[in-house]
Order: structure tokens, then C-alpha cells, then sequence
């Protein structure tokens, strides 16, 4: 049996505490969904900046009310230490999403980037050190790699920063080893790659592609390719991330602890190949979609290709994604479909 499944069976009658910071989020919100399943006692940390109170309602009805009574919500920001320090008391595992992602939107305002991804990580970096928290996982990423043209990524060599959020995300590993060192603070950093799934957020100018392009199919709009199609990327589902997240938290062999990680599936998907797979998935949905692309100029600060080696996190942490892109993009669909029957669509949010 593999350690996931095993966790899987042993954490229900083992409950321990969790903070997840981001709570409301895309990624936040399905840990906290696993999370409720499995019985466990979670704290949720979030000021609403890119998550939603609809994503903390959705959770509440796919769980019981007994699971659901085991989680408390704090309204509070990363940047505030006093508001960390609180989140952190009296828990065993810290699970650190709260950030401001996106490319594009660093390349806007680094400030506020800096903000909340450098200040509000060493703010939480502090409270559960000084909470003694028995592991510490963050939301690391694969803009981490920068210019470096080696395919596939692997953990130990990178390139320059390509954006101020590359920058941020490579200055929480920094921190973290430096803890690990200074203060014999152990934790594990995850670098996410294009992870996609349901409540990730299609609206907004820096929705990710995937969510924003079955959006914009679901709708009959046009769809807007930056460059010509070939930039490729290692799409990761949800449920991958999920299992990474868990199996890095209650692990506890010395050699797998103060590492990072790549999390993804492995394998390399054009945006090209993207659009006839996610076409192939509404049509598996009942809708059908004629529109050819549109091509546009390529988009300052992304890098070409990317491709994850995800040996280490396989060897170490003995993770094994179960969904490739196609599998996960058909478990999404129903997701994206029913959330704008619902009217969640830009300037039209659900009463």
C-alpha cells in the first residue's frame, strides 16, 4: 500500500490541528475540503484578497455539520504578525498557501507582492517557530526555475528570476533553509506547477488559463493564445496537489524534511494540445465549441517550457499523482460548468 493511501486510513483516527493559511482560495479551499473529510481540526487564516467566501460556503455543504464544526475561520492577513501568531496557536500542522500569485500582476505591483509574499512568509515563518509547530509545508513555485533551459526541472538547479514573483517565491526557499539552519526549524517547500481544479477562480485579469479558457468556451467567446501555441507547461490537478501537501506534512524522516519539492504530473502539454483537450472535454459535456483560437503576442516574463521532474518527490515523499491533464480536466469540467449556470461570471456574482 502506498503512504498516501495508508495516511489516507490513519489520520481519521488520528485528528490533529491545521492551519491553513489562504483558506478561502482555490488551493486552500480543497485542502480544507480533504481536510474536513478526514476528520481533522483546521484553522483557517485569509483577508479575502484573491479567495472567497463562496469557496468557505461550497466546503460547508460537501461536508457534515460535525466535520464542518471542527474548522475555525480567522479573518486576518499574513502581513500582520500578531494576526500569525494567533492562527499558529495550539497547532501541529502548518499548511502556508496565503500569497499573491500571478505572474503579470507582480510585474504590475512588486510592491504589494513583496508585501505578501516575502513579509507575510517570514511573518509566518516566526509564529510557528515560535508556536513549535511539528511541520511547517509552503506553496513554493515553479517560476523558481527562471531562465535556466534545462528540461526537465530539477530541484537543485535553477536560472535567474524572470518576474518580482519569481523573485518572492525563491526568497521564501532562502528563508526556510536559513531557519532550518539558525533556528532547527524544519519545513518543506512545494513548487507548484499550473495547478488546476474546481473553485479556481475563471474572472479576472489574472485568472489562470485553464479556468479562463472554459470559461470563455462555456460562454461561445473568443479564445486568446499568447505566442504561437507551442509554450508548453506541466498541468498538475488539484487532487495531485492535495496529496502532496498531505504526505509532506506528516512526514518525518529527517533526509525528506527541509527539501523542496516539484509537484506536478511529469509530462509537457502545449497550449495547443490544451485547447483541443479542453474542446474534447465540453463536447464530453454536451457542449460544443467551433471557434479557432486567436494568437497573440507573447506575454512579457513567462517563461517558454516547462516540465517537472518529479523523482524526488516520488523517492522521498512517495508521491504518486493520480490525475494527468485530460483525466483532471474532465474532473473539473462539471465543476466550471455548474459555477456559471450558477452566475458566477465576471460583474455577475451569485445572489
Amino acid at each position: 500500500m502506498r503512504r498516501f493511501e495508508t495516511l489516507l486510513n490513519e489520520l481519521p483516527a488520528t485528528p490533529r490541528t491545521w492551519l491553513i493559511t489562504g483558506v478561502a482560495g482555490f488551493i486552500g479551499s480543497n485542502l480544507l475540503e480533504a481536510l474536513l473529510r478526514l476528520d481533522q481540526r483546521v484553522v483557517g487564516l485569509d483577508n479575502f484578497a484573491t479567495g472567497h467566501a463562496r469557496n468557505l460556503d461550497e466546503v460547508r455543504s460537501l461536508v457534515t455539520d460535525e466535520q464542518w464544526s471542527r474548522f475555525h475561520f480567522i479573518p486576518g492577513d499574513i502581513r500582520q504578525p500578531n494576526d500569525c501568531r494567533m492562527a499558529c496557536e495550539g497547532v501541529d500542522y502548518v499548511l502556508h498557501q496565503a500569497a499573491l500569485g500571478s505572474v503579470p500582476r507582480s510585474i504590475e505591483d512588486p510592491v504589494t507582492t513583496n508585501a505578501t509574499n516575502i513579509t507575510g512568509f517570514l511573518n509566518m515563518l516566526v509564529a510557528a517557530r515560535d508556536a513549535r509547530v511539528q511541520s511547517f509545508v509552503y506553496a513554493a513555485s515553479s517560476s523558481t526555475y527562471g531562465d535556466h533551459p534545462a528540461l526537465p526541472k530539477q530541484e537543485d538547479v535553477i536560472g535567474k528570476p524572470l518576474s518580482p514573483y519569481a523573485v518572492t517565491k525563491y526568497v521564501n526557499e532562502l528563508y526556510a533553509e536559513v531557519f532550518a539552519r539558525t533556528y532547527d526549524f524544519a519545513s518543506i517547500g512545494l513548487r507548484y506547477f499550473n495547478v488546476f481544479g474546481k473553485r479556481q477562480d475563471p474572472n479576472g485579469a489574472y485568472a489562470a488559463v485553464i479556468p479562463r479558457w472554459a470559461a470563455a468556451m462555456i460562454g461561445n467567446q473568443d479564445i486568446h493564445i499568447n505566442g504561437d501555441g507551442e509554450t508548453s507547461r506541466d498541468f498538475c490537478y488539484i487532487d495531485n496537489t492535495v496529496q502532496a501537501n498531505l504526505l509532506a506534512a506528516t512526514i518525518t524522516e529527517p533526509a525528506a524534511r527541509n527539501q523542496v519539492y516539484n509537484v506536478a504530473v511529469g509530462a509537457r502539454t502545449t497550449l495547443n494540445q490544451l485547447f483541443c483537450t479542453l474542446k474534447t472535454a465540453l463536447e464530453n459535456n454536451g457542449v460544443a465549441y467551433s471557434r479557432p483560437p486567436l494568437y497573440r503576442d507573447f506575454r512579457p516574463g513567462d517563461v517558454r517550457h516547462s516540465l517537472a521532474d518529479i523523482g524526488k518527490a516520488r523517492r522521498l515523499l512517495d508521491y504518486a499523482p493520480g490525475f494527468e491533464i485530460a483525466r483532471g480536466i474532465e474532473a473539473a469540467m462539471p465543476w466550471y460548468m455548474d459555477f456559471l449556470k450558477a452566475g458566477q461570471v465576471q460583474g455577475s456574482p451569485r445572489k
